[in-house]
């Protein structure tokens, strides 16, 4: 058995918090770069400009590229050959406590639905837990903003709608979106296991790598379909217009019932702020 301390959890954390909201990662700076040279629009090349210097402006000065920093999501894989002695959970979210703080964060999280009152801590985290063969421990970790996320959904369709259903409903979304989710932006769809499952799976592909190929050779056809239908909407950047709306999509699938046909579909606008720690 492998000991995780939960001292070093509770470190990377607040490390990954910090860096992630400071530093646009640069691989999706490339894409914005390529995006900004393909752009037809003037204003929506402006805008494009203006993302690109806001994050060197973020990354020289060590100052948040946003002003929603977001509420932290951690997806936990755990070794089933590991042992943590203690609270691990609590750990991670020590991590976020010192992190929001150090790093001048902006808190976002409030304690109740309705009477709405601030944590002063962004606290707690979102978490998910996965047990993996080995004695591996991974922390998958992002900071998601209200816009976008408040643009995305879960939609049970049937299979009858097929893949031509998905789009339109995927097309309908961002267009219903428009400037609210910060275009350009990255689109997580998850297709699959149920009302829960499909909202997980649309969240972790926006985890994955922006210059990966889906293995699935199908699914990477449709990735790449539906990302250039959905930037012949118009929508572009920030929602005035353009060529650019999407930069990436990306597709996860998990078995389901016969009669199902379970859609997640999680909205990342252009900040998409996420790592991964190994310890």
């Amino acid at each position: 058995m492998r000991e995780i301390k939960l001292q070093a959890v509770t470190e990377a954390v607040k490390k990954a918090v910090i860096e992630v909201n400071y530093h646009l990662d640069n691989s999706l700076v490339g894409l914005i770069q390529k995006a900004k040279r393909e752009e037809k629009g003037t204003l929506a090349r402006s805008i494009l400009k203006d993302i690109l210097d806001n994050q060197a402006i973020a990354r020289e000065g060590n100052l948040p590229l946003c002003q929603d920093t977001g509420m932290v999501v951690v997806f936990v894989e755990m070794g089933h050959a590991t042992w943590i002695s203690g609270d691990l959970e609590a750990a991670i979210n020590q991590g976020v406590r010192e992190g929001y703080a150090e790093g001048y964060l902006r808190k976002s999280v409030v304690a109740h639905p309705f009477n709405r009152v601030n944590t002063q801590d962004n606290t707690p985290a979102v978490i998910h837990y996965a047990i993996k063969p080995g004695d591996g421990f991974k922390l998958k970790i992002a900071t998601k903003g209200a816009g976008s996320e408040n643009m995305s959904l879960v939609r049970m369709l049937t299979p009858a709608h097929g893949i031509d259903g998905v789009r339109d409903l995927i097309l309908d979304t961002v267009k219903q979106a428009g400037g609210k989710a910060c275009p350009p932006i990255i689109l997580g769809i998850g297709l699959g296991g149920n009302l829960e499952k499909s909202a997980l799976l649309a969240k972790e592909a926006l985890l994955r790598e922006l210059d990966d190929v889906n293995p699935d050779p199908d699914l990477a056809e449709l990735e790449a379909r539906w990302l250039e239908d959905v930037n012949k909407l118009d929508v572009g950047p920030m929602g005035v217009g353009g060529t650019t709306t999407c930069l990436a999509v990306k597709i996860n699938t998990y078995p389901m019932h016969i009669a199902s046909l379970p859609v997640g579909i999680n909205i990342q606008c252009h900040s998409a702020r996420h790592t991964e720690v190994t310890l």
